[in-house]
């Protein structure tokens, strides 16, 4: 008889959260919690200003309210995040600089009690508190009207991309993130001593696991500077001098680390990444435990891991997401639920100890969070995640991408549909196709637009900002007249990528000495950009923190020149870069 396509992680331990904080705060109250460059924050620090913030928020902020977070790493994040638990609330991360329109959105359709923040970033009206944190300017921003319907036993909730325009509130609650945690640190041995990174976007579900374990192990996390989120060469160097012993990676950031000569002399004993498909195994020259995780926020971070160790011989292919966590419960099944045979592609569906509540819509809840199959153990429910995976005979699990339109860029999942429904905001916009293309940098996003008027690419790329992270706005967008449509009368989005101009630039343009040629070279395949000229702008060209990444990796490779992504990042055009490339050269190299 075949093997069915049905995983069960090992019986889980259930964890506390905020109480193991409080425990480490008694136990050792000196102990540091919170490294953030020069200033150190004890775990009764932290405790303090936790108690501060709870008290000025009592009574206003009650059990069960939804509290939106828009501060970046920083002591004032950390000490928010153990008052809104310490009141049994309900935190929403939304990130430092949410978009004003964003941000307004999010308030309309979750309408949570209370909003914090800097001034400038919260939204007029509501009664105001200033609440007592070292650095100052942090306000709590009081909404009037009801909430929508949190599930009860809700610790936090985290927006991911939504098909409807408007973001999706995944609710999670304490005993899953609890039985997460539980398992994390026992897997990398954290504890009294260890210093954790806190270094994952505040908005990105993995920086609550890397938050909160530092905070239940009696560890101490580190803040990283804003320059290692987008340079590997700064990030290592940020390892070893802060003496970081484990760390958590997006994808796009870690995946360069193992492809360069690893360092020496780190404390480094665990690193894992996350977010993204992982293309290289660790090299047999790494030093630290690398563990590939997988997991939607719909499952509370992550549900399965392959864990590849030091000087390990881990193949020349990209490696597995592995095996389920414990409490997990994995399922392989056809188009109509049911587990296909091990070794055949299907739609992965996650149930047991760490699946989330549901979403804050409860309609959508019931689409996504359906029942279990008969004849599996340990779940009456599973979440449909859409992606595509094959069970192994052993049980592994290989990743083989979306089911559907959904895309992931710089290991952020994007559902184009929203990306459209913001440019459709814009009264000049009469409709918007966004498609994704693979380019050397990896996923990028393209819109096509018809408009009602005359309009500028570059203003209406203005205009949807606002409305979008980062990950999610397009690095080029194309007027046009109409869409093309398949057989079935749907707008064929390979027909409007096929079109997509690729003719090289004029001889003129392809620089003026062999570094700028070499530069103008990288930055067109990088941005998958053949007309790219020498007076053009990296960023206004579609390039991000990803792509700079890259460029800078290949840069050093090519000149042996190390630059930083912030300074490669403010200059003009592209000539200006390969002119700081130029003056760090030595004179003879540039013949």
């Amino acid at each position: 008889m075949e093997s069915l396509s049905i995983g069960y992680g090992r019986p889980h331990q259930d964890g506390a959260v905020l109480d193991l904080f409080t425990s480490w705060a008694h136990r050792t109250p000196q102990a540091p919690a919170l490294i953030d460059g020069e200033h150190t924050h004890s775990y009764a620090e932290l405790d303090r200003l936790a108690d501060t913030v709870a008290e000025a928020l009592r009574g206003k902020v009650g059990e069960g309210d939804l509290v939106g977070v828009c501060l970046g790493h920083s002591v004032e994040l950390v000490a928010v995040t153990l008052a809104i638990a310490k009141l049994g609330a309900v935190h929403l991360p939304l990130g430092p600089r949410p978009g004003e329109k964003r941000l307004q959105a999010v308030a309309e359709q979750l309408r949570p009690a209370c909003l914090v923040g800097e001034a400038a970033v919260l939204p007029a009206g509501g009664e105001r508190l200033e609440l007592e944190l070292p650095a100052g300017g942090v306000l709590a921003a009081l909404t009037p009207g009801e909430q929508a319907e949190v599930p009860a036993g809700t610790h936090y909730a985290v927006l991911t991309s939504g098909s409807t325009g408007t973001p999706k509130a995944v609710a999670v609650t304490e005993p899953a993130l609890g039985a997460l945690l539980q398992w994390y640190r026992e897997l990398i041995g954290l504890g009294p001593g260890d210093r954790h990174s806190l270094l994952i976007g505040v908005s990105f579900d993995p920086h609550l696991l890397e938050l909160w374990a530092g905070l239940t192990s009696g560890a101490a996390l580190v803040v990283a500077p804003e320059a290692v989120r987008w340079d590997s060469g700064a990030l290592t160097d940020w390892w070893r001098e802060a003496g970081i012993t484990a760390c958590v990676l997006p994808t796009p950031l870690g995946e360069p680390i193992l492809a360069r000569p690893w360092p020496t002399g780190l404390a480094l004993r665990h690193l894992f990444i996350g977010g993204d498909r992982l293309r290289r195994p660790a090299g047999p020259e790494v030093t630290a435990t690398v563990h590939n995780g997988y997991g939607p926020a719909e499952a509370t971070v992550v549900t399965t891991v392959h864990t590849m160790a030091p000087g390990g011989d881990h193949g020349a292919g990209a490696p597995p997401i592995g095996l389920p966590v414990p409490g997990a419960v994995l399922l392989v099944t056809d188009e109509q639920g049911r587990p296909v045979p091990r070794g055949t592609a299907g739609e992965l569906r996650i149930g047991g100890r760490g699946l989330a509540a549901g979403y804050l819509d409860p309609g959508l809840t019931a689409r996504r969070f359906v029942q279990a199959p008969p004849g599996v153990d340990g779940t009456d429910r599973v979440y449909r995640t859409g992606d595509r995976v094959v069970m192994r005979a052993d049980g592994v699990l290989e990743f083989h991408g979306r089911l559907d339109d959904q895309v992931k860029v710089s290991g952020v999942r994007i559902e184009p549909a929203e990306v459209e429904a913001a440019f459709e905001r814009d009264p000049r916009v009469r409709r918007a196709v966004v498609a994704a293309e693979t380019a050397a940098t990896g996923v990028r996003l393209l819109a096509f637009v018809q408009t009602e008027e005359d309009a500028e690419p570059a203003g209406l790329l203005d205009a949807v900002r606002p409305w979008l992270p980062e990950q999610a706005v397009p690095s080029t967008v194309r007027l046009v007249e109409r869409f093309p449509l398949d057989a079935n009368g749907k707008v064929d989005r390979a027909a409007l990528l096929a079109a997509e101009p690729q003719a090289p630039v004029a001889v003129a343009e392809d620089g003026d000495t062999p570094v700028e040629r070499t530069v103008l070279k990288l930055c067109r395949e990088l941005l998958g950009r053949a007309d790219l000229a020498p007076q053009d702008n990296f960023l206004d060209s579609g390039g991000n923190s990803l792509a700079a990444a890259r460029l800078l990796e290949a840069l050093e490779g090519e000149y042996g020149v190390r630059l930083r992504a912030p300074l490669v990042l403010r200059q003009p055009d592209l000539r200006a870069v390969a002119r700081l490339v130029e003056e760090r050269m030595p004179s003879a190299s540039l013949s």
